[in-house]
């Protein structure tokens, strides 16, 4: 359940801290910041947009899902972004929908006060279009890799971009929560991250993980997280988390 916490300063979200002071203090009063639990629906497929969301310490994963039920992640946004740009890009839905993946906070703004932000033409708009073609090649790189790639590629990817987007080694989440993400069998999921711990780069135990050598994980995975990071430094000088 999405909690109200209260004013703050945004600057943990990347996008918001690219902004100029004077930019920033002109929607300060429009974004207020609250907090999502794990696997909160943070908005459903068909359902009208009535916010935006820049996280902070949460990360949402955006979220098809199949007429038979089946689940996959086709990307997620942490501090690096923003959720729902459908709302600048010319629609009030969004045939996917966004979940929590990772809880903590977020700033949201009201749908129309970005929509006018946005109609302005300013710093604003052309750093959410900047970050939109990079939430493009993200999606498409996930197509390309969960079509190609092995379920152990992909869970070290999709660790590596998570662990990008926040500040702790400790990731809090369910085995079927990760197998809907990476869109396989929860016992394929299994042996992939038994794998991963066997050579000593995670820690699992039920609902836990524990990011142990990060750099083993990026020398094992596959060349789709350095093409997805690479392009979000080279569009909006992005690092990860520290």
């Amino acid at each position: 359940m999405t909690q109200i916490i209260g004013p703050s300063i945004p600057v943990e979200n990347h996008l918001l801290a690219m902004l100029s002071p004077e930019e920033y203090q002109s929607i300060l009063a429009d974004l207020q910041l609250i907090d999502f639990s794990l696997g909160e629906v943070v908005y459903d497929s068909g359902g009208h947009l009535d916010y935006v969301w820049f996280p902070t310490t949460s990360v949402v994963s955006l979220l098809y899902t199949t007429e038979d039920g089946s689940t996959a992640e086709m990307g997620l946004v942490g501090n690096d972004g923003m959720v729902g740009i459908a709302l600048f890009l010319g629609g009030d839905t969004s045939p996917n929908r966004g979940v929590a993946q990772i809880a903590g906070g977020a700033y949201r703004m009201k749908a129309k006060r970005l929509q006018e932000e946005f109609a302005r033409g300013g710093p604003l708009q052309r750093i959410l279009l900047r970050y939109t073609q990079a939430l493009i090649t993200q999606i498409s790189q996930t197509a390309v890799c969960n079509r190609l790639h092995s379920v152990e590629k992909r869970l070290c990817r999709w660790l590596l971009l998570s662990h990008d987007r926040v500040k702790s080694d400790d990731l809090i989440m369910t085995q079927e929560f990760i197998s809907n993400m990476l869109g396989g069998r929860r016992e394929a999921v299994t042996v992939a991250a038994g794998r991963l711990q066997d050579a000593g780069l995670i820690q699992y135990s039920r609902g836990h993980i524990k990011m142990t050598d990060r750099k083993g994980l990026e020398d094992n995975v596959c060349e789709c997280y350095h093409i997805v990071r690479d392009e979000i430094e080279r569009l909006l000088a992005y690092k990860r988390s520290a």
